[in-house]
């Protein structure tokens, strides 16, 4: 859902952005099932009814949540979608903009590495992220066709592995630590599609 949406309904003097954040840092600490509209109010100083007049549901702020984190994911291939050149190069984008919108997200894109699928809502966005992870899968098997990269190992198996790794700088990444997002990104693409070994000097 969008900004506008978030901020369009509400009652004055509360900001729904807000209230979302909390849910979802609540969320993350205790899990979705755990974290009741008691805790949220008791966190908010705010009464459970206040807080429906934002949102009807607990769901409703889940299904919220993570659409912050799949709709910035599926604008990367939106984006890639336009571009054109080698197969590799626009699959060093999809990663480079992975990276970004875990860092610019960091809170949203760590709930949904939580989810499990126990609702009706996880469900639905488990399947968005299958679907983000089959255009990436393509997008590698197209770089392997062209030769640009290696083509024994399963370009499956490569997608898992590449987001493996962009998924774990959810478990330690601080934006106020000492590597900024961009430098991240290239950390990322260097192990990821040049590798760590030395080449040997003649």
């Amino acid at each position: 859902m969008s900004e506008q949406a978030l901020t369009r309904r509400g009652r004055p003097g509360y900001d729904q952005r807000a209230i979302l954040e909390v849910a979802v840092a609540a969320f993350i600490e205790f899990g979705y099932d755990a974290t009741s509209m008691g805790v949220l109010a008791t966190r908010l100083a705010l009464s459970k009814s206040a807080i429906y007049h934002h949102f009807t549901s607990k769901d409703e702020l889940l299904e919220l949540a993570l659409a912050e984190a799949l709709d910035g994911l599926e604008g990367v291939l939106t984006e890639e979608k336009d571009e054109v050149g080698p197969a590799i190069d626009r699959l060093a984008r999809v990663l480079r903009g992975a990276v970004r919108v875990l860092t610019d997200r960091l809170p949203y894109v760590t709930l949904l590495l939580r989810v499990r699928g126990n609702t009706d809502v996880e469900r639905s966005a488990l399947s968005r992220r299958r679907a983000f992870d089959r255009a990436v899968t393509a997008l590698v098997t197209e770089a392997r066709d062209e030769g640009s990269l290696r083509g024994d190992i399963d370009p499956r198996v490569v997608t898992r592995l590449l987001f493996g790794m962009v998924n774990s700088i959810a478990e330690w990444y601080r934006p106020e630590g000492p590597e900024d997002a961009a430098q991240l990104a290239n950390d990322v693409l260097a192990v990821a599609l040049d590798g760590l070994r030395v080449s040997a000097q003649e």
